[in-house]
């Protein structure tokens, strides 16, 4: 699990917690989401972190 800090003006407002996933295409990484509230505000948040490579290689045809 990976834990995202996010930040305005330098000053935490929220930390969302990203955890590993295998995504349909077969690439391996995190991901994570939620809703966090900037001044008077709500935001929904995502986070994706994909591991560059990760996808397996497709079979060659004969």
């Amino acid at each position: 699990m990976i834990t995202v800090e996010i930040k305005k003006d330098n000053q935490a407002v929220g930390i969302l917690t990203a955890a590993e996933k295998v995504f349909k295409t077969g690439s391996r990484g995190f991901f994570g989401m939620g809703k966090l509230q900037i001044d008077e505000k709500r935001y929904q948040v995502q986070v994706q972190l994909v591991e560059i490579g990760s996808k397996p290689k497709a079979e060659e045809e004969k």
